[in-house]
């Protein structure tokens, strides 16, 4: 089983960087995370943006974690890793060549989890390039150690699980267009929604959100878990995706 795994992830691999969407994907993560740091940075000690001055911890924890920002379109890319298999018509043939479908969608939880990991390094590389050259140049460059060094390793850790999350998403639901604007109208409309409203904001700390602050850094004063029940968190929610996605795409019909 080990070999055949193996095998079904280079196959994954090959199809990953035989497209340009892996590309597009990091660019976009990047310019989004630049441009996020650059204007934290501007901003920093303004008294009507809210952002703490360069040098002082808040700051630096902010600015550092505007990487995590880059969850969507990681999230993204392993929607479109599970979809594309349908939506290109090629779910069948993929199938065939690989009869047990469980093994086929776990190497590509496994095949899009290790890409992640050196595309999530390149965003956050960016993320403290910006940072440190930017407030440097106001006069106070930040450390890379302590609670900066957990904030930036919580943002990596998130890039990467979201993707898993992605890939599960993605088999769940296989319409690679409704698994994207669903996704983007959970974490930009539904989750944003509960934890503005009183009633709802203990829910919040349980939602994937919740955990990504937690794990991170954040502008919310609403209670929120420890970095490590956060990450655990987290990790649970790109379990479930992962088995449920599995499950599905097992039981279910390809059409």
């Amino acid at each position: 089983m080990g070999a055949v795994l193996s095998r079904l992830v280079r196959a994954e691999w090959t199809k990953l960087l035989t497209t340009r969407v892996w590309i597009g994907l990091l660019l976009g993560s990047c310019v989004l995370v630049g441009a996020f740091a650059a204007l934290f940075t501007a901003f920093a000690g303004n008294a009507d943006s809210g952002i703490a001055p360069v040098g002082t911890t808040a700051y630096e924890e902010l600015a550092l974690a505007v990487s995590a920002n880059a969850t969507i379109l990681f999230i993204v890319l392993g929607i479109i890793g599970t979809t594309q298999e349908y939506r290109h018509r090629t779910a069948t043939p993929t199938f065939l060549g690989s009869p047990h479908r469980g093994r086929v969608v776990v190497a590509k939880l496994v095949a899009y989890a290790l890409a992640a990991i050196p595309m999530a390094l390149v965003v956050i590389a960016v993320d403290v390039l910006v940072v440190s050259v930017y407030a440097g140049a106001k006069g106070a460059a930040p450390s890379l150690a302590g609670d900066n060094l957990r904030v930036l390793g919580g943002a990596w850790a998130a890039l990467v699980i979201y993707t898993v999350i992605g890939v599960g998403v993605g088999a769940l639901m296989r319409n690679q267009v409704g698994a994207i604007v669903g996704s983007l109208v959970y974490f930009f409309v539904v989750e944003g929604i509960i934890s503005s409203i009183p009633a709802t904001q203990g829910a919040y700390k349980w939602l994937p959100g919740g955990a990504l602050e937690a794990m991170t850094a954040t502008f919310n004063q609403a209670d929120l878990l420890s970095p490590w029940q956060g990450g655990l968190l987290l990790l649970g929610y790109g379990l479930a995706a992962a088995v449920l996605g599995t499950l599905f795409a097992v039981r279910r019909d390809v059409v």
